[in-house]
């Protein structure tokens, strides 16, 4: 009898034992799985806080840096000491389309009004306007009546080296011509600069700053080289008046410097607008 029951004792305790490894087993499992789930829990964690830091979950997208419409070379101002550092304008969110309105005061006559291009020639509009803005124009010279048939003005200085302590590049040059023959522009072809044109000047060419012509005639040379920037919408009776006065040596053998003196009291620039506006007008 005591045999028998041994051996039952021993029955239940190898089963006791089976089930408590069994028991062990599954805990280890949890463990492992709880573990794994703890580890993944974790990578997801650092794998969003690293996305949320790098911008991912931004309501809006931040934009690109805005591309420059215009580049502004600097001038050494030390090297020519006609230049004036009045800054410079701004290189990106500039107009590219429509008019401004640009309205010079002179001592000779009441004020010529002209429209700046802004989809041909932006940089041209855009300095022009920063230099206005500065009263660089207000109280200079017009210190030249070209052979060609337009009014140089624009340089403080009178030299025709003078201007801002930057430049920028040509924009809305005219294409040449079709040659005649005689290598003339053919007769019959509208001028390349009509009467009323505005256009830079710069010295040397390419380079322009500040200085411009308002053509008081048509000019139509066989290679143009003049960027247009606009054309006088006003007052160009008075150009042509302007135009007309005699003139004397400019001190270099050209007879060019109105001898009477041409001053641009002031000269303003409006804000951009894309209203259509009067074509040039002879009043």
């Amino acid at each position: 009898m005591a045999s028998s029951r041994d051996r039952q004792r021993k029955l239940a305790r190898a089963k006791l034992d089976r089930q408590l490894a069994r028991r062990a087993a599954a805990a280890k499992r949890r463990r492992q799985i709880q573990a794994a789930v703890g580890a993944a829990v974790v990578l997801a964690l650092i794998v969003l806080s690293s996305a949320w830091a790098l911008g991912a979950f931004d309501s809006k997208a931040e934009k690109k840096a805005a591309a420059d419409v215009c580049v502004w070379t600097p001038q050494d101002a030390s090297g020519n000491t006609n230049l004036k550092d009045v800054g410079t304008p701004a290189t990106t969110g500039l107009p590219t389309s429509g008019t401004r309105a640009m309205t010079i005061t002179t001592n000779q006559g009441g004020p010529i009004t002209a429209e700046l291009d802004l989809t041909s020639a932006p940089c041209a509009a855009a300095s022009v306007a920063h230099l206005a803005s500065r009263s660089f124009y207000d109280n200079t010279k017009c210190h030249e009546i070209t052979t060609e048939g337009a009014l140089r003005c624009g340089d403080p200085s009178g030299t025709g080296i003078g201007g801002p302590a930057y430049s920028f590049y040509d924009e809305n040059v005219p294409s040449a011509p079709e040659a005649s023959p005689s290598a003339t522009p053919a007769p019959g072809q509208p001028p390349a600069y009509p009467k009323g044109t505005v256009a830079m000047i710069a010295n040397p060419p390419g380079a322009n700053g500040s200085q411009f012509l308002v053509f008081f005639k048509d000019f139509n040379p066989a290679k143009p080289a003049y960027p247009i920037i606009g054309k006088v919408t006003g007052g160009l009776d008075v150009v042509e008046k302007i135009g007309a006065l005699p003139t004397v040596d400019n001190g270099s053998g050209a007879k060019v410097k109105p001898k009477t003196d041409v001053v641009i009291q002031s000269l303003t620039v409006g804000e951009p607008t894309t209203a259509p506006t009067a074509s040039p007008s002879a009043g």
